[in-house]
């Protein structure tokens, strides 16, 4: 149902460089991948997940804070890797409820396996390879002028109420979403028991995203 992917990292990393594109690479991707043995019904959450898994970090950190760095300032600098650790657990937990919510309702996996799985999976490979990838990565796309923010000559956007409600209520939601979840799997509920009651927190998330 999962894997151990490495290459979890690069979505997140990819999105503070590339914006939006990096998003579509992911959904598309996985969905891709997909093709190569595992393409089910849940390949349709699993491609919203996955793009929401970069697009979160994009919008939630990239588009307020990447972009208003100093020119020859790393991202990771200063409060950066804590910033960046934060949105990157964000995004992990924003793919996790959204695909097991999927795979529960349609009967391809249970929430209670899937929602942890994905989530610790995603978040230790974007903790772990991630900030080296982007310190690596980003001085050589700024001087190529390849940065988001570059191509589209952009300036930095300052967080509105709007924005600010969208992030808090994706903070509450996904932890809400997964907590609910496993606590009603757990009492030995029914797959549309575990649907119903993850349904709320997860409507929350959604909306979150939309205002982020």
């Amino acid at each position: 149902m999962t894997e151990v992917r490495p290459a979890n990292a690069i979505p997140i990393v990819f999105a503070l460089l590339f914006g939006p594109a990096a998003a579509w690479g992911a959904a598309f991707g996985n969905l891709i991948g997909d093709f190569f043995g595992t393409l089910t019904l849940g390949s349709i959450f699993g491609f919203l997940g996955n793009f929401l898994y970069a697009y979160v970090p994009y919008r939630a950190w990239g588009v307020h804070r990447m972009a208003s760095r100093e020119p020859g300032a790393s991202p990771l600098s200063g409060r950066g890797l804590v910033e960046y650790m934060l949105v990157a657990g964000l995004a992990s937990l924003v793919c996790a409820v959204v695909v097991s919510w999927g795979a529960e309702l349609i009967g391809l996996a249970p929430f209670k396996i899937l929602g942890p799985a994905i989530t610790v999976n995603n978040f230790l490979m974007a903790a772990v390879l991630g900030p080296p990838l982007l310190a690596a990565l980003y001085p050589r796309v700024r001087n190529w002028g390849l940065l988001w923010w570059q191509m589209f000559d952009r300036k930095p956007v300052r967080r509105s109420a709007l924005t600010t409600l969208g992030a808090l209520l994706c903070w509450v939601g996904c932890p809400a979403a997964l907590v609910t979840g496993l606590s009603v799997a757990a009492d030995a509920a029914t797959a549309m028991e575990v649907v119903r009651a993850v349904a709320v927190p997860l409507a929350v998330v959604l909306v979150g995203v939309l205002l982020v």
